[in-house]
Parts: C-alpha cells; structure tokens; sequence
C-alpha cells in the first residue's frame, strides 16, 4: 500500500508561515498570497508548515492514486520564493520570455524577488496554470 503524502493541509495561519522571514521576504509572500487568492478565489492554506497553497486539484500519481495538492502555491522559505505551478510550463514559453529574471524547474517557478518579475506576466502565467488544471479541481 502506498504510503500517505507528508506534505498536507494544516491549521496553520498565513502570518505564523512567514514568521521569522525578513521584512522583504514577508511582503514578497503577502503579494503573493493576495495575487493566488485572487487568481483562485480560494483563501491561503499552508501545507506541511512551507507551502502556501490556494484551492486543490486531484494529483494522479504514476499508481494511479489521487491526492489532493495545491492549485497554485508558493514557499517563501529558502534562498529563493519557489511558485508551483503545477502543470507545468509547457506552450507558456513567450510568457516566460516576458516575465522577467527567473529559473524554472519541472513545475517550479523560481524568484530571488517578486520584483523581479512583471506582475501581469506573472498574473497571465498564474491564471494559465489554473485554468489548465480546472477540470481536475477539488471543490
């Protein structure tokens, strides 16, 4: 039998995540978290104590199981602010040409500043991915 995620929802406030991040980091993550909450009209929710996540999609896994995840989350812990964007960055191409400084990984955005990235770029990228994972949506 598989074994159940780590990463689940929690009780945990979105000011009780950010404690102990600098002033900066704490602002970065409150824009944020206003951009998600607007993009999904879900309110925050922190997963596993780091993520920060709005809304859920059903997660098929390789076996076959689904588990709920984030629509959309960040983790402002770290070096840098990590987005998940979780289905990817496929087709999305000419949107990060114009986002702005950025890494990315498989379906992981990566930010030194929320600043560094233009914030209607960022909005279109982050409405994409959500309406991409719609049907999967948990609601």
């Amino acid at each position: 039998m598989a074994s159940e995620p780590k990463t689940r929802p929690t009780a945990m406030s979105l000011e009780a995540c950010l404690a102990g991040l600098d002033e900066a980091r704490r602002e970065d993550a409150r824009q944020l978290a206003a951009l998600m909450q607007s993009v999904t009209g879900e309110p925050p929710v922190v997963w596993g104590g780091n993520i920060v996540g709005f809304g859920q999609y059903a997660q098929r896994y390789a076996d076959g199981r689904l588990q709920p995840w984030p629509l959309l989350g960040f983790s402002p812990k770290g070096r840098e602010l990590s987005l998940y964007v979780m289905d990817g960055f496929a087709g999305r191409e000419s949107l990060l040409a114009r986002l702005g400084r950025h890494r990315i990984g498989k379906s992981c955005l990566y930010l030194r500043r929320l600043a560094d990235a233009s914030p209607q770029v960022l909005r279109e990228l982050l409405e994409a991915s959500a309406a991409a994972l719609e049907p999967q949506r948990i609601r």
